[in-house]
């Protein structure tokens, strides 16, 4: 892809981006360098390559998914002030 210097200042324009001369031409070459980076990478073949999501094959150790902590809600229940179906009243703050 090919960028030229009215394409820089349309962008910074569209970045809201207040741009020189100079700057712009810097910028140029710099974005240039980039996009030619990308053709490169996309010009490789990599049909025969399983796309990975890290660079490295190790995984996360994990505890067994067991209960600790049994369930307390009647005892917590007991000194809330309402109560009713197993949920907790509160007064209607919003009219």
């Amino acid at each position: 892809m090919s960028l030229n210097t009215a394409d820089v200042k349309r962008i910074a324009h569209l970045a809201r981006i207040e741009i020189s001369e100079s700057e712009a031409e810097t910028t140029l070459h710099k974005l240039s360098g980039i996009l030619g980076l990308i053709e490169q990478m996309q010009a490789v073949d990599t049909a025969g390559i399983t796309p990975m999501s890290h660079s490295q094959d190790v995984t996360q150790r994990l505890r067994e998914d067991v209960v600790t902590k049994t369930n307390q809600r009647e005892e917590f229940q007991k000194i809330a002030p309402a109560v009713e179906n197993g949920l907790y009243l509160v007064p209607k703050v919003i009219e």
